[in-house]
């Protein structure tokens, strides 16, 4: 029965530097089938994400050149995390709270050891709570979502 974060997430997610060219997140992204790509320090601590709606509506939007652009400046922060150990009925309020669509996963010193998207809690949690995650996240707050 799955119970906690690290049951659902999908570990040892690719993770970038934050001088890491937006071409090569998105060249990540696709290698790994992914929207979210965390952005970690030399530590492996999360300090952002990068979502391939950060690049579009940020960088080629704009007519900017991904190509000239790294992590950093794109980037979606302050970062929203959940602990391995977290119950999943937390990591959904967590996800719904900050109306985010993926959420990475940190261990006990707080490195990156997973992630988290709407399809994997799809996979584990009864349809009204995902319906209501899905209605939360998609919620219209007058902010870009991720």
């Amino acid at each position: 029965m799955v119970k906690f974060a690290r049951d659902v997430m999908t570990p040892d997610p690719a993770c970038c530097a934050p001088g890491t060219t937006l071409d090569q997140v998105a060249k990540m992204m696709i290698q790994n089938d992914c929207g979210e790509i965390p952005v970690v320090d030399v530590n492996d601590q999360p300090i952002g994400v990068v979502t391939d709606r950060d690049i579009v509506c940020r960088v080629v939007a704009d007519g900017k050149n991904p190509m000239a652009y790294t992590a950093e400046t794109c980037m979606s922060q302050p970062v929203v995390t959940v602990r391995a150990d977290d119950p999943i009925p937390e990591v959904v309020a967590t996800m719904e709270k900050h109306q985010i669509r993926r959420v990475p996963v940190v261990d006990e010193q707080g490195c990156c050891t997973g992630i988290i998207s709407q399809a994997d809690l799809a996979w584990v949690e009864p349809l009204p709570e995902v319906g209501e995650l899905v209605r939360e996240v998609s919620r219209d707050m007058g902010r870009e979502s991720r």
